[in-house]
C-alpha cells in the first residue's frame, strides 16, 4: 500500500503529460487513414525521441534520483524524466518567430521577383532565376515550387500547390498574386507584387507587435517555474518542512499539486498562442472563397 498510492500518482502525472505534450505538437492528420491507424502513427511519433529529448529526459532522471535519495520521494523518479521532456516545451517560446521570418523571407523573394519580371522575362522564367538568391527561409518552398514547373506541372497548380508549403494566409495573398498573374499575363505583375511586398511587410510589423505582447506572459511563467523549483530544493535541504509529503499520501498529493500546475501553463500558453489567421487557399478553404 505504501507503494501503490506513489505509483499510482505518478501513472496519472505520466498519462497527463504525455498527453499533454502530444497535443502540444502539430501534426498533419491524415484524413484518408483509418482511426486505427492514424493512433497508431501518433503513438510512435510520440515514442520518437530525438538526442535533444532524450538528454532532457536523462537530465530529469538523474534530478528525480536526487531528489528521491534527498527526500524519499518515490514519484520523483517518474516526475523527473517528465518534467525535463514537457517544461522545455511549455515554457519555450512559440513557433511565431520562425513565422515571422519565412514572412520576412517572403517578403525579400517577391521583391525580387518583381525586379526580376522588370527586364521581360515570363513568369515562369523569373521564378527559375529567382530560386538562386531566394532566402533560407523559404528555400525549400520555392526550390518546390520550381521543381513542380520544371516536372510541366500547370502553373496554377503548382502555384496552388506553393500556396499549401507556405500555409500561412499571407502565403496565400502573394499565390493568388501570382496566379492572377499567371491568367492575365500582363504588364502590370511587377507593380502588384511589389504593392504585395509591402503588404507583407506592414503585416510582419503587426505581427512583431503581437509577440513582443505575448512574450510577457511566457518570460513571467519561466521565471516563477524557476523560482519556485529553488524554493523547493532549498525546503528540501533544510528542515522538516516538506516531510510530510514523504508519506503516500503526501506524495499523492504533492503529484496533484504538480499536475494541476502543468495544466495552468498548458492555459497560459494557449491563450498566449494565439489562433493563425483563416486561409482561403488551399484544401481547408471552402472552394467559394478561391480566387
Amino acid at each position: 500500500m505504501t507503494v501503490l498510492i506513489p505509483a499510482l500518482g505518478g501513472a496519472l502525472v505520466v498519462a497527463g503529460i504525455l498527453g499533454l505534450i502530444a497535443g502540444l505538437r502539430r501534426t498533419p492528420v491524415d484524413a484518408a487513414a483509418p482511426p486505427g491507424r492514424r493512433r497508431s502513427r501518433a503513438v510512435a511519433r510520440l515514442m520518437r525521441m530525438d538526442r535533444r529529448t532524450r538528454l532532457l529526459a536523462l537530465v530529469g532522471l538523474a534530478a528525480g534520483v536526487a531528489v528521491w535519495l534527498i527526500t524519499g520521494w518515490l514519484v520523483a523518479l517518474v516526475i523527473g524524466p517528465l518534467a525535463g521532456i514537457g517544461l522545455p516545451v511549455l515554457l519555450s517560446s512559440s513557433d511565431s518567430a520562425s513565422t515571422i521570418r519565412k514572412l520576412e523571407a517572403l517578403e525579400e523573394w517577391v521583391r525580387s521577383l518583381a525586379g526580376v519580371l522588370t527586364v521581360g522575362v515570363g513568369l515562369e522564367e523569373a521564378l527559375r532565376m529567382t530560386l538562386r538568391s531566394v532566402p533560407d527561409a523559404i528555400r525549400p518552398e520555392v526550390t518546390t515550387l520550381v521543381a513542380r514547373l520544371r516536372a510541366r506541372w500547370g502553373t496554377e497548380a503548382a502555384l496552388r500547390a506553393f500556396a499549401d508549403d507556405l500555409d500561412d494566409a499571407t502565403g496565400d495573398v502573394v499565390s493568388a498574386s501570382l496566379i492572377l498573374g499567371a491568367r492575365r499575363r500582363g504588364a502590370g505583375l511587377a507593380s502588384v507584387l511589389e504593392s504585395t511586398a509591402q503588404s507583407v511587410a506592414d503585416d510582419v510589423r503587426a505581427r512583431r507587435e503581437i509577440e513582443a505582447e505575448r512574450a510577457g506572459p511566457r518570460s513571467t511563467a519561466r521565471w516563477v517555474t524557476i523560482i519556485t523549483a529553488c524554493v523547493l530544493g532549498v525546503l528540501a535541504l533544510t528542515g522538516d518542512y516538506i516531510q510530510p509529503y514523504s508519506t503516500p499520501v503526501g506524495q499523492l498529493l504533492i503529484t496533484l499539486f504538480l499536475a494541476a500546475y502543468v495544466g495552468l501553463l498548458v492555459m497560459m500558453r494557449n491563450m498566449s498562442k494565439g489562433a493563425p489567421l483563416p486561409r482561403f487557399m488551399g484544401a481547408d478553404a471552402r472552394d467559394g472563397a478561391r480566387p
